[in-house]
């Protein structure tokens, strides 16, 4: 028999609890760095030197943290449905947690990739948390990171739109859903799906939405027992 479909949209705030950094809350990453320094094509071409040092610290910090409890909710939930978990994060948590189906939208700091041509077809496993410069993939060009930078084209934005047209039942977690286009790929969701939001803040959201007013692990748990 065919397993109902969950797909699950998470943002940084569902690794918060396992002490990663948001970027656009009080305090984020955002408010530390300068966007346009760290996080575009351009920066890497004008000082790829900061560019790498500040994807190690993160790619540190990811390697160094440990999946939470809203991470292995997610993955429990395997057990009786057929889940897709689309992720704004570039953290590895909910794979180690052991969600088998995961679609990262904004690229994974655990993998780099050539920064010449045809980059997306040329992607490695990072095992080392440090990226030196001179480290160079096989064609010779310097390694960056596999990160969606803004000003990028979101390469898995397709994949993601195709998955939660399947859906039905949602759970967004951990998301301001204010990042576009990734944020819009809910709107392609059925009409007659299932949403659940968890988020301990106000938030803003259609009313077939069940809002959740909690914590990532505290909120998930709850959404996890009312499913199995």
């Amino acid at each position: 028999m065919r397993k109902e479909k969950i797909v699950v949209f998470t943002g940084a705030g569902i690794s918060a609890e396992s002490g990663l950094g948001t970027f656009r809350d009080e305090g984020g990453l955002w408010e530390k760095f300068d966007i346009n320094e760290v996080a575009t094509p351009e920066a890497w071409k004008a000082n790829p030197v900061m560019v790498t040092d500040f994807y190690n610290q993160r790619r540190k910090q990811c390697y160094e943290a440990a999946p939470n409890a809203a991470h292995f909710g997610l993955a429990q939930l395997e057990e009786k449905y057929s889940v897709e978990i689309i992720t704004q994060n570039i953290d590895n948590l909910h794979e180690r947690a052991g969600s088998s189906a995961v679609t990262h939208l904004h690229g994974e700091i655990s993998k780099v990739k050539s920064s010449g041509p045809q980059a997306e077809n040329k992607k490695y496993h990072q095992e080392n948390w440090e990226v030196k410069i001179g480290d160079v993939c096989p064609d010779g060009y310097q390694l960056r990171p596999h990160v969606v930078w803004f000003g990028e084209a979101v390469p898995m934005l397709d994949k993601a739109t195709a998955q939660i047209e399947e859906a039905s039942i949602v759970i967004v977690v951990g998301t301001s859903l204010n990042v576009y286009p990734a944020a819009g790929i809910l709107e392609y969701a059925p009409d007659n799906a299932h949403f659940y939001i968890v988020d301990p803040g106000e938030v803003s959201v259609p009313q077939q939405f069940t809002v959740i007013k909690d914590t990532a692990v505290s909120g998930v748990t709850k959404v996890v027992e009312k499913l199995m």
